[in-house]
């Protein structure tokens, strides 16, 4: 469940609103308030490891060798790309918090609707 709740939109904007914006830091992580049930944690937890399994197919495996550290290889991740699977996290995390249909859509249009807000309309 953990993975999945900090991968949510939800934990994005709650991060946002507790956090230096920069940093993730374990008060941020502990803080965030979650009691685990049956009945949508079980849920959760599939759709975490679609995500997992997602993440992976759509990562980029990047090589660089350097001077001072030598050969460096590490997994980029594009979590944009796996959106369609956060929003089913984002929806059976409204459920267990019994948020509204009005409030599900701010957590999962949050970027889109109200940070980009004109910006969207200029292109």
């Amino acid at each position: 469940v953990g993975s999945a709740l900090l991968n949510s939109s939800l934990f994005f904007i709650w991060w946002l609103c507790n956090s230096d914006c920069y940093h993730l830091n374990k008060p941020e992580i502990t803080n965030f308030r979650y009691v685990y049930d049956k009945s949508t944690g079980n849920t959760i937890c599939k759709i975490a490891d679609r995500l997992a399994v997602d993440m992976q197919n759509k990562s980029v495996r990047r090589v660089y060798n350097y001077k001072t550290s030598g050969r460096v290889e590490y997994d980029e991740f594009y979590m944009k790309l796996s959106k369609p699977i956060i929003d089913e996290i984002d929806k059976a995390l409204a459920a267990h918090y019994g948020f509204t249909e009005e409030e599900l859509d701010f957590i999962i249009n949050y970027d889109i609707k109200y940070r980009m807000g004109d910006e969207l309309n200029e292109e």
